[in-house]
C-alpha cells in the first residue's frame, strides 16, 4: 500500500474545530496534565472491535492510530457553569486506551478499549448508563520540573495490570496535520444494551507541547487486542481544555 500523505490534503474535509453542540449541555468538565502517546494500526486488524454502525477511521496515510492517554479529570458539573461540581467525584486521574472511529454518518470520534480511574462510584455509573468499559486502579502523578510522571496499577477487573509514563515537557508546537486529526475530537462512540451510542462534545483547540518520553512500562496496550504496526510518535503534552458534553444519540 502507498503510505505517502499529502499534508496539505489531509485536513481538507475534516471537521478541525467541534460542530455546534446541540442542546442541552448535559453535563461539562475540565481535562488537564494531559499526554498523547499514539501507534499507528493496520485498519483491519481491529476492524472487529467495532460496534454496529461504526468503524476505524483512517488516516491519508491508510493507517488508522490507537493511543494511550493518561490526564487529570476536574470540576465535573451537571449541565454547565456556573451550576455546582458534582460532591464526592473531584479531581481525579485517569487513563485510556482509545482508538479512533468513524460512523455511517460521518461523525469522527474515539472508541475506548479500556479507561482507568481512580472512583469506584464512577466506573460503575459510566459502565452501566454508557457502556465505556472503566476500571478501578490505584493511580498517581508527579511532577518534577518539566518532567510529569503517571502510574497506574488496576485493583478490578484484570488486577494487577499497570502503566507508568514519564515524559520530559518542551516547548510549544504547531500540531501537523495527522496530530490535528488525532487529537480534534468531537465525541466517543459506544456500545450499551444493544445499541451503539454517539456521545458528542466540544472544546477549544488544544494547547500543544513537544514531550519526550523518557519512560514507559505498560501493560494496558497489551491487553486491549490491539497492535501497533509501527513504532511510536511523537508524544504530545497539554495543559488542558473544558469540555461541553451533549446528549448521547443513537448510531445504530
Amino acid at each position: 500500500m502507498d503510505r505517502s500523505v499529502d499534508a496539505s490534503e489531509a485536513l481538507r474535509a475534516y471537521p478541525v474545530t467541534p460542530p455546534p453542540l446541540r442542546p442541552p449541555v448535559v453535563f461539562d468538565q475540565v481535562w488537564r496534565d494531559l499526554t498523547f502517546v499514539h501507534w499507528p494500526v493496520e485498519p483491519d486488524s481491529v476492524r472487529h472491535l467495532f460496534p454496529a454502525g461504526t468503524g476505524p477511521d483512517v488516516f491519508a496515510d491508510g493507517l488508522t492510530y490507537v493511543a494511550l492517554v493518561p490526564f487529570v479529570m476536574d470540576g465535573i458539573r451537571l449541565g454547565r457553569a456556573p451550576s455546582p461540581r458534582l460532591p464526592w467525584v473531584g479531581s481525579f486521574l485517569e487513563t485510556n486506551i482509545r482508538l479512533y472511529s468513524v460512523d455511517d454518518a460521518g461523525r469522527h470520534g474515539v472508541l475506548f478499549r479500556s479507561l482507568e480511574t481512580e472512583r469506584a462510584l464512577v466506573v460503575a455509573g459510566a459502565r452501566v448508563g454508557l457502556g465505556i468499559p472503566y476500571t478501578w486502579a490505584r493511580m498517581r502523578l508527579s511532577r518534577d520540573g518539566d518532567l510529569v510522571t503517571y502510574a497506574s496499577r488496576r485493583r478490578a477487573p484484570e488486577r494487577g495490570l499497570r502503566s507508568l509514563l514519564t515524559v520530559r515537557v518542551g516547548d510549544p508546537i504547531e500540531p501537523t496535520p495527522l496530530e490535528t486529526w488525532l487529537t480534534a475530537r468531537w465525541g466517543a462512540h459506544t456500545r450499551v444494551a444493544g445499541r451503539t451510542l454517539w456521545v458528542p462534545n466540544e472544546h477549544a483547540p488544544w494547547p500543544l507541547y513537544a514531550a519526550d518520553v523518557v519512560e514507559l512500562a505498560d501493560d494496558l496496550l497489551g491487553a486491549s487486542g490491539v497492535i501497533p504496526a509501527g513504532p511510536r510518535l511523537r508524544a504530545l503534552w497539554s495543559p488542558g481544555v473544558a469540555t461541553r458534553f451533549g446528549r448521547p444519540s443513537r448510531v445504530a
